[in-house]
């Protein structure tokens, strides 16, 4: 009988991690490459899952496609490696069966005499979608696919896929191409809820219109949190319930990941599964043989529950929207001329200097002060204190500046807390310069998620739920910028993906500093179909030595011959220098608000009189107001 055929009947217990056993070993490359260079260990693993009790095993083929083969050079080979995966496995059945099932902690149950091989394919987005597209995810799934599907596998499992999308994009794909069972498992972060906030019952009947014949859980998740995350879900009618949990939450420890489950306690949780109505359990990460053992011990001769008490979902918690007193800067920046200055905060503890340059801002008619995230990967005092202090002393408009570089997930969606309790609401999302080119280039760059992916994360915020689906308890009010680079080469490149940032939620650009007339008029023909506001960057030169370096060595920022020749006329001279540098700025500043009305400028090394000179000139050339009065209300 076929494995559904088998699950109508029984309830299957499957094998556990083979990632855990090959790490213990002390090996930690690239898992799916022993199938070429160590055969008999991997057969050797799959026959200790055999003789624990597993009456189903999966290839070891997780990561065996083109996009995570590549990462070791080894994309040439993903047929290769899923061929001899296929038959490493089926070795070792063969050799199991052979041996009588000598040793086997269970006894092969009647109903199954013959262990069932599923051809594994792991999701590739993970927690986050990253750079890769739909588009290549199909042409990297169809490949391995194809692989598995030659090698007359019995079904084909999709395990450890965080995003609903992929999978929503692969499973139509398999069902066109096979009459196999299509086993596919849910990765949560949050118990009952998948990445995007949809419930896990919702998500279950999704895979199912698609094809799935088993839906389940696994990864990340201990028994006891997948539990409670089926509790809520019903025994589906057209399809069965599978469970691959973690051994436990993992501990790390000198340099390592340790799983502390018993396998007496996986065996318990076991009949717990069972009770939510799962017919297919197995292990992930942290299990071994002893774990399968132990469930299958729990299991066996049980049958397969066909109704079960649903415990009653959560009633949603309400979402309070509290939204900030001052008008949106892009909603202001479609009325009127709107000024925006960047402040570097201090790279000494020293910040009186910095507060004053706020002051000076604020009085000279400014709508925000904007702070980056340790720019050029250079430590400084950090924005959320210099933006808080700059509210409250100067009573300036904070606008903070948010990179992927230094914070990992957990960071991010901490430090977005921490911004709206402090009431500091116009955050500009950028991926942030990589740590080599700083002080520190031994330092760890993180990059957890992109600039888009931190675009709709703090979009998500605003709907009141964290990057996992659940609630936060209110609404955020974040404004997001993004950041924009005209100084490239193809321009219509840049605006593509000025679209793809509008897309991901983006509410208005700022732009690296421009220092050609002409490169305006092309950023207004090539963004004039966008209606979503941009702020032009100006940045007032001090020196033919800062013109140099900006043009030759600071990534996005290109200079005119003009501009360095006349930099260069007054070398030497720092006053004729400063006011040069004003001549160009002014200028620049006068041709983009013949097209736009958002200006950002930058200041250099701490000059906010540069700035405050040219935000004033501004005002008066337009005949502008000051900048918005900002409720200084809240105090530090």
């Amino acid at each position: 009988m076929n494995l559904l055929q088998a699950l109508e009947k029984q309830i299957l217990v499957a094998d556990g991690a083979m990632g855990t056993l090959l790490y213990s070993y002390g090996i930690g490359l690239c898992y799916e490459e022993l199938n070429l260079t160590e055969p008999e260990l991997i057969k050797q693993i799959h026959k200790a899952y055999l003789s624990a009790g597993a009456q189903v095993i999966q290839t070891n083929t997780y990561g065996a496609n083109y996009e995570k083969l590549s990462r070791y050079g080894l994309e040439d080979q993903v047929l290769e490696i899923n061929r001899t995966a296929i038959k490493l496995a089926k070795e070792a059945i063969e050799e199991f069966k052979q041996d009588g099932g000598k040793n086997r902690g269970a006894s092969l149950n009647q109903l199954s005499d013959s262990p069932y091989l599923l051809g594994t394919i792991g999701g590739i987005r993970g927690l986050g979608k990253k750079a890769t597209t739909l588009d290549e995810i199909k042409r990297t799934f169809r490949e391995q696919l194809y692989c598995l599907l030659l090698g007359n596998v019995d079904g084909i499992l999709l395990e450890t896929f965080y995003d609903m999308e992929e999978l929503q994009t692969i499973l139509p794909i398999i069902r066109k191409e096979t009459d196999l069972p299509i086993i596919a498992q849910i990765t949560l972060q949050e118990v009952g809820v998948v990445q995007d906030g949809l419930h896990v019952t919702e998500a279950f009947q999704q895979l199912i219109d698609l094809g799935a014949d088993v839906i389940g859980l696994n990864c990340r998740q201990g028994p006891f949190h997948m539990v409670r995350s089926l509790e809520e879900v019903p025994i589906p009618k057209n399809a069965f319930l599978s469970a691959y949990p973690n051994a436990s939450l993992p501990d790390y420890v000198d340099g390592q990941f340790e799983y502390k489950s018993e396998p007496e306690y996986f065996g318990q949780k076991a009949l717990d599964l069972r009770n939510q109505g799962v017919r297919l359990m197995g292990g992930c990460c942290g299990t071994r043989p002893e774990h399968i053992a132990a469930m299958r011990k729990a299991v066996s001769g049980l049958e397969p529950l066909t109704t079960k008490e649903i415990k009653k979902l959560e009633q949603p918690i309400t979402i309070i929207h509290q939204p900030p007193t001052e008008q949106p800067l892009y909603e202001k920046a479609k009325e009127s001329n709107t000024i925006i200055v960047e402040l570097d905060t201090p790279k000494k503890l020293d910040i009186q200097t910095f507060l004053q340059g706020a002051k000076a801002l604020k009085e000279a008619g400014i709508d925000a002060l904007t702070m980056a995230d340790n720019s050029l990967a250079t430590p400084r005092i950090c924005n959320l204190s210099a933006g808080t202090l700059a509210k409250s002393q100067a009573g300036v408009r904070p606008l903070v500046h948010i990179t992927c570089r230094d914070r990992n997930l957990i960071g991010l969606q901490s430090h977005l807390m921490g911004l709206h309790s402090l009431g500091i609401h116009d955050v500009l999302a950028v991926t942030g310069d990589p740590s080599k080119i700083g002080d520190f280039p031994g330092a760890t760059s993180v990059y957890d998620l992109s600039s888009y992916e931190l675009i709709s994360l703090i979009k998500k915020f605003n709907e009141g739920l964290s990057y996992s689906g659940k609630p936060l308890g209110t609404k955020t009010s974040f404004t997001v910028a993004a950041a924009f680079n005209p100084n490239v080469r193809h321009l219509d490149k840049s605006i593509k993906r000025l679209e793809k940032k509008i897309e991901c939620g983006a509410d208005y650009f700022i732009s690296q500093p421009v220092f050609s007339e002409k490169r305006l008029e092309e950023v207004y023909e090539g963004t004039k179909h966008l209606k979503t506001p941009i702020f032009i960057g100006i940045m007032p030169l001090v020196s033919s030595r800062n013109a140099e370096f900006l043009h030759h060595e600071v990534p996005g920022i290109q200079l005119t011959d003009q501009i360095r020749e006349k930099m260069a006329s007054v070398a030497g001279d720092p006053q004729a220098s400063s006011q040069a540098g004003l001549e160009i700025a002014k200028g620049l500043a006068e041709k983009a608000l013949q097209y736009f009305k958002g200006i950002y400028l930058i200041t250099p090394f701490m000059r906010y009189d540069l700035t405050v000179e040219l935000t004033k000139h501004i005002r008066e050339i337009t005949g502008s107001k000051k900048g918005i009065m900002y409720d200084d209300s809240y105090t530090v």
